[in-house]
This record gives structure tokens, sequence and C-alpha cells, in this order.
């Protein structure tokens, strides 16, 4: 079931974020400077991380690609990588937690 609601939540940030165009990215959105392109960027290497230690395989950095557009594609990869790996409900159920968040912090205040 956790497995399922970690794709759904995907979905949900991955469909309501698609059409950004690079301006949109580049909005800072967090205390530190970091733009939502950043935030998306660590989420993602967060959930690679995690289907890393699910596998039982060595954490490898996910490449930050010049153009931000493609960080939905790379959500989905990592998010279905971890769920192929086979991890536990309750490591999806908090990736779709951390996914949750992350979309909050996206569409907050700041968002044009």
């Amino acid at each position: 079931m956790s497995a399922h609601e970690l794709l759904r939540v995907v979905d949900l940030l991955a469909n309501q974020v698609a059409h950004w165009s690079p301006s949109r990215w580049a909005v800072r959105v967090e205390p530190d400077g970091a733009s939502r392109g950043d935030l998306l960027y660590a989420l993602v290497q967060r959930l690679a991380d995690l289907a890393a230690d699910a596998e039982g395989v060595p954490r490898r950095g996910v490449p930050r690609l010049d153009n931000d557009l493609t960080l939905v594609d790379q959500l989905r990869v990592v998010a279905g990588d971890l769920v192929t790996a086979g991890a536990s409900d309750l490591l999806t159920h908090a990736a779709a937690a951390d996914v949750s968040a992350v979309r909050e912090r996206l569409h907050g205040p700041t968002q044009r």
C-alpha cells in the first residue's frame, strides 16, 4: 500500500510542476536561498539514496542536469527505483511524506 501511496504523491507533484518554465524553477523558496529546482533536486537525491539503501548498493550522486525541466523525469525514475527495490512499507511511507512536504514547500506563498 505504501508503494502505491508514494507513486500517487509523486504523480501529484509531477503533474503540478511539469509545466513550469525555467524562470519559475529558479524562484528562491528557502531561507538559505535555495531555488525550487534545488529543492526538488535534493528530494530526488534523497529518494535515490533510499533506493540504493533498499537494494544494498552504494549510494551515488544523481546528476544535476543543466535544465530543471528534467527534474520531474528524474523524480519519477528514482521513485520507481525505490518501489522496484522492494523498499519496506515504512520506508516508502516515509518517502511519500517527504515528497508531500516538498510539494507543500514548492507551492507555498511564493508561488507565482
